[in-house]
């Protein structure tokens, strides 16, 4: 009895069957909240045909690629960064490798100020900051959504001034003539429409933060990791980055 062979199709659908059921149980093993040390990603890639030395060095670039902060106003995040400690000195030439990289992912031409040995490229709120550690050299990327926080101050402004308008004229209302009824009936439509352009304009500004925080996060991140594995070259520096500019500066 012959074994069946599997046309071109069939074994494309076998391997994703099979890798689909794979990761499901490896992430059914993975212990919540504790992760696996290198050693225990060593052991997995065996399994799989990675070597440890690729997996060693994967998990340096990994744990070069720094640290994530993030500024919220009333629970909406408006800033953004990622803190890279290099472990060396960032070169001249790498300098100016990063500045062409924050210059095509942000399209932002920029400029270039150097005080000694600290650098940076600033586009309005658009910050990379190189400074100088015990054991090398620190980049710092952050930015600021600026015109968003000035709109949810406006409009929270603009809010308050309505519902105090509103309370007044309604007391008043409550203790005076017929005439004076009809009046501030018209009085509390304005102020109404005052209170909901506040509330438009505070929606405007705060409603665009979560996707403009994670498409930031995104390319200051991917910045971080080919920064950070520009002294490894055997592993790939990941894909160009298009993606608009900053025009909240």
């Amino acid at each position: 009895m012959t074994e069946r062979r599997f046309n071109e199709a069939e074994v494309a659908a076998i391997f994703r069957q099979a890798s689909e059921a794979q990761n499901q149980t490896s992430e059914a093993q993975l212990p919540s909240g504790e992760g696996l040390t290198v050693t225990e990603l060593q052991a997995i890639g065996r399994e799989v045909g990675i070597s440890s030395d690729q997996i060693s060095q994967a998990a340096q670039l990994i744990e070069r690629g720094g640290n994530a902060t993030s500024r919220q106003f009333l629970g909406f995040p408006i800033g953004v960064g990622q803190t890279v400690d290099l472990g060396r000195k960032l070169s001249d030439e790498e300098w100016e490798r990063l500045v062409v990289d924050l210059r095509e992912t942000f399209h932002a031409r920029g400029t270039l100020r150097k005080d000694g040995s600290l650098r940076q490229w600033t586009n309005g709120n658009l910050q990379a900051l190189v400074e100088p550690t015990e054991t090398g050299d620190r980049v710092r990327l952050r930015t600021t959504k600026g015109d968003a926080r000035g709109m949810m101050v406006f409009g929270l402004g603009m809010f308050g001034v309505s519902t105090a308008g509103i309370l007044a004229v309604t007391t008043q209302a409550l203790s005076s003539s017929p005439l004076a009824v009809t009046v501030a009936g018209g009085n509390l439509f304005y102020m109404g429409l005052l209170g909901a352009m506040g509330i438009g304009m505070f929606g405007f500004g705060a409603l665009r933060l979560p996707a403009w925080a994670r498409e930031r996060r995104r390319q200051m991140s991917e910045i971080a990791g080919r920064l950070a594995g520009a002294s490894k070259p055997r592993i790939s520096a990941g894909p160009d980055l298009r993606s608009p500019g900053d025009r909240d500066l």
